[in-house]
């Protein structure tokens, strides 16, 4: 019940992200569960032991910001 709770959860952070920061984003929903999952680990890892939900989203847009650029650099 554990993994299914990460991925939702995941799901939400993650296309909160993406909401507060639209863009031409390429990604379904895997790429926006991992980039919640993830954000949220980085959110906690920047700011904290215990971030909630803001630091969570918070560490999201940071790597969504990351994932793009990157992503633009490439096509370049």
């Amino acid at each position: 019940m554990g993994i299914l709770w990460t991925v939702l959860i995941g799901f939400v952070i993650g296309a909160l992200a993406q909401w507060f920061m639209p863009g031409k984003g390429r990604g379904g929903f895997i790429v926006t569960t991992l980039l919640g999952v993830a954000g949220s680990w980085f959110g906690s890892f920047i700011l904290g032991r215990r971030v909630g939900l803001v630091g969570s989203v918070i560490g999201a847009i940071i790597l969504l910001v990351l994932f793009r650029f990157l992503n633009n650099r490439d096509k370049q």
